[in-house]
Order: structure tokens, then sequence, then C-alpha cells
């Protein structure tokens, strides 16, 4: 899956968007894809000057933008009519720092799914070293649903 492809289905955009190619994709059971990191992204203006630093809770919602696409695609859903939302995130660990010039390879492999409820594991390499890791929960929804923070009519 090219960039293209990521834009239709996930709704982030730069500088949000932290997916830049999916390189395997078996239907409901795993994904394999890769953030580019670069100097260029905002964020290391301010984490950390003079040593530049990916957040780690970015790398967990790279790993769960990818874990929203392998819902999406085994699912056959239509971003214009679907949305995916993260409802947590279990046992994150985070082993070695992500430096400009990375490329950050996100594997996502489900644990299990039912209805809308998707559990998946994340785990993003570096040159093959694992730099961190965690179980995520999400759900795809209808995007006129209403969500429980929203207040009755």
């Amino acid at each position: 899956m090219d960039i293209g492809e990521i834009q239709r289905l996930l709704p982030h955009r730069y500088p949000f968007l932290l997916v830049d190619r999916v390189v395997e994709f078996v239907e409901g059971q795993k994904l394999t894809a890769y953030k580019n990191v670069t100097i260029n992204e905002p964020f290391f203006n301010g984490h950390f000057p003079g040593h530049p630093v990916m957040p780690g809770v970015l790398i967990l919602e790279a790993l769960a933008q990818a874990t929203a696409i392998l819902a999406y695609k085994s699912e056959s859903m239509n971003p214009e009519n679907k949305v995916a939302y993260l409802m947590g995130v279990d046992n994150a660990k985070f082993r070695k720092p992500v430096l400009p010039g990375d490329r950050l390879e996100l594997g996502i492999e489900v644990l299990r799914h039912k209805g809308s409820v998707w559990k998946t594991k994340g785990t993003a390499t570096v040159d093959g070293v694992k730099v961190a890791e965690g179980e995520f929960l999400a759900t795809v929804v209808d995007k006129d649903a209403r969500t429980a923070a929203e207040p009755a009519p």
C-alpha cells in the first residue's frame, strides 16, 4: 500500500499521519508497515533541542494507526462512513530511542477480534532491533455514532 491508499483509509494528515507504507497484509491476522523518521518532523524542534528523539507516544500512535489500517482492510470498511478509535493501550514499553534517519518498522498482530473491537499486539523496530511495543484495543464505529462523552440533546 502506498501513501495514497493509506490516506484513503486514515483520516490523519501531516503532521499526524505516521504510516508511510504498508509492505505486508494478511487479512484479519497481521500487517507490517513503516514510517520514515526525518529531521524535518515538527516534534524534533522541541523534543529535544540538540538531541532529537521521537516521542514514545508518537511511536504508539504510529502502531495504533497501523492497527486501524489492518481493521479497515480486513473488513473492507468504507472510511467515509467509519472511523477507528483507540480505546486503550496496555503493556507499553520503550526499549531504545528513535532518531532522525531511522526507518521505524511497525508490526501488528491480531490477538482478538470480535464485532467492531480489535485487540492487537504492536511492535516497533529499527534495523531489526525492538524499540517499542504495546497492546492496542480499538473499535471501528459509524462516523455519525454518538460517543459516550457527548451530552444527550
